[in-house]
């Protein structure tokens, strides 16, 4: 994962607290609510330029930092 991302995301887990954010962390364990993914979509957005396809806005990219970082670096790769 990219340090910005990482940076970015623990930034919006209220509940992740001084734990280390790793590919395993489950967003919503950590705090991650409605409100929260919205702000994450916006600060991937502002940080990377890049906006994620509808279509991966759902629970199973939401699910892990790992499983959400993937689809924002699909999204980086896209020309």
């Amino acid at each position: 994962m990219d340090a910005r991302f990482t940076e970015l995301l623990a930034s919006l887990l209220p509940l992740l607290g001084s734990t280390p954010l790793t590919e395993e962390t489950r967003l919503r364990d950590a705090g991650l609510d409605s409100m929260q993914a919205v702000e994450v979509l916006f600060g991937i957005e502002e940080v990377f330029g890049v906006s994620l396809p509808d279509e991966e806005l759902n629970d199973q990219t939401f699910a892990t930092a790992g499983s959400l970082w993937q689809v924002v670096d699909s999204a980086l790769a896209r020309p």
